[in-house]
């Protein structure tokens, strides 16, 4: 008798929690492999000594060496390898397959001093890749985010107010502002939860295979529209930015010319006017050497 109570009570706080306040998040299966150099670049630089992967990007401004992370973020390595090599087919601007070096002569199309260095884009404005779209890897719970919540830090804001509206089926503007206490409670009880079930209620899906690196200094990462999104586009960090980690598939690190990418985010964005053009960098080359 006292176990069907208790079970009554149970059923009962069920029934009356808010579904805010419910646990959403499951790791989704991943299946690991081992990132293959198909192309035999020949690099006459000194490297470090460490067994790894290295991606030389030749640049106007100098070259950036990075060791590619092909065991914590394999597919995404492979990818950034095969368009580098020409390994790999991808849709041209005339909307043609093609198979050849991808990311020689394309500019770092976005720089914001003290943040970041963009390229990968190869119409130049952010709007271009390869004509496919592939899966994030990022692992959260080795991130960390399933121990801080919304409370903590500020960076996960937006999507905490998007879990918020969807939750309350908000479809205007208009209807947001009639109903504005009711946003503020349920905001202020979505901002209780882990950012891991934040941003899993928001569409990113997190593995607990892979061993994923945080956002830093010197680490490139894949620029994306949002989860899955990843094609050609990529980013190297200037500064750490934790209110990336969970966002983006970081897969390497800069690990000889640092220098190079401070005089990069030096030059800024290339812009165009009647009187003036300013210089921006342009990758040359990007080799890839297989020294594990």
């Amino acid at each position: 008798m006292k176990t069907w109570i208790v079970l009554f009570f149970i059923l009962l706080w069920n029934c009356k929690q808010d579904p805010l306040q419910k646990k959403t998040y499951a790791p989704i299966p991943y299946e690991s492999f081992r990132v293959v150099v198909k192309g035999k670049d020949i690099y006459n630089g000194q490297l470090p000594t460490k067994p790894a992967i290295y991606g030389i990007l030749s640049t106007s401004e100098g070259e950036i060496v990075l060791e590619l992370f092909d065991k914590e973020a394999p597919k995404t390595v492979q990818n950034f390898i095969d368009l580098a090599q020409g390994e790999k087919e991808f849709i041209d601007k005339e909307g043609k397959k093609v198979k050849k070096r991808f990311y020689d002569g394309l500019t770092f199309h976005r720089i914001i001093e003290g943040f970041m260095i963009q390229g990968g884009c190869p119409l130049g404005n952010g709007t271009g890749g390869p004509g496919y779209k592939f899966e994030d890897e990022i692992n959260g719970v080795w991130l960390g985010l399933d121990k801080i919540t919304g409370e903590q830090v500020p960076f996960y804001d937006r999507f905490i107010q998007q879990v918020v509206i969807r939750e309350m089926g908000v479809q205007s503007q208009e209807e947001l502002e009639k109903r504005s206490q009711e946003f503020q409670n349920k905001y202020l009880l979505a901002k209780k939860l882990p950012i891991l079930e934040i941003l899993h209620r928001v569409g990113y899906r997190y593995n607990e295979v892979l061993k994923s690196h945080k956002s830093l200094r010197g680490r490139i990462a894949m620029a994306n529209a949002g989860p899955n999104t990843n094609g050609s586009q990529f980013f190297i960090n200037q500064v750490d930015t934790p209110h990336l980690d969970g966002l983006h598939t970081v897969f390497g690190e800069v690990v000889k010319g640092i220098e190079v990418v401070d005089k990069i985010a030096k030059l800024g964005n290339s812009q165009e006017n009647q009187e003036v053009k300013t210089k921006t960098a342009t990758i040359e080359k990007i080799l890839v050497v297989d020294r594990r």
